[in-house]
């Protein structure tokens, strides 16, 4: 699944408006950033603050393009422009007050910070972990730092993760 021209073009044309977009709000403007189009692991989208550019998984996307106008992109764009806002002067959450508040005023979505999308279109391999709650895939390179004596903790429960030994890779 691959993203064709006019695709790519109309995320960046939705890059753009929703640049416009905050210009009106905050009645400034804003330098309009490079948009890339790289896989980037499970990661839908990427915004690179210093740099002035998003990046968008053309996988997820491809498969998910719906949800990547609703959310992602207004997400990613929100990154920047809380840079251009906020970030430059001080420190700011990725994912703080100040983002949420571009989000909700600025687009009118809701401040999301995960995706749900269906990764099985990644053909990633992927290794079987446990904790109290549930059973949660890991990375080949997570997989590999618990090899080598790192551990990870579910973010519902608290507990550690275990290796399924039983597991296949995916």
């Amino acid at each position: 699944m691959t993203l064709n021209h006019s695709e790519k073009e109309a995320v960046i044309r939705e890059v753009h408006r929703l640049f416009a977009v905050a210009e009106r709000y905050f009645n400034r403007s804003f330098p309009l950033p490079d948009v890339s189009f790289r896989r980037s692991g499970k990661n839908a989208g990427t915004a690179f603050l210093q740099q002035n550019r998003v990046n968008f998984h053309p996988v997820l996307l491809a498969a998910n393009k719906a949800a990547f106008f609703s959310d992602v992109i207004p997400h990613e764009v929100s990154h920047l422009i809380t840079w251009h806002t906020a970030g430059k002067r001080r420190r700011v959450k990725p994912h703080g007050p100040e983002w949420q508040a571009v989000m909700q005023h600025v687009y009118g979505v809701s401040p999301s910070t995960t995706h749900d999308f269906d990764l099985s279109v990644l053909g990633l391999t992927t290794f079987n972990y446990r904790c109290g709650c549930q059973t949660i895939a890991l990375s080949v390179r997570r997989h590999n730092n618990v090899k080598k004596g790192r551990t990870y903790r579910c973010r519902r429960c608290g507990e550690n993760l275990v290796f399924v030994k039983n597991s296949e890779a995916t």
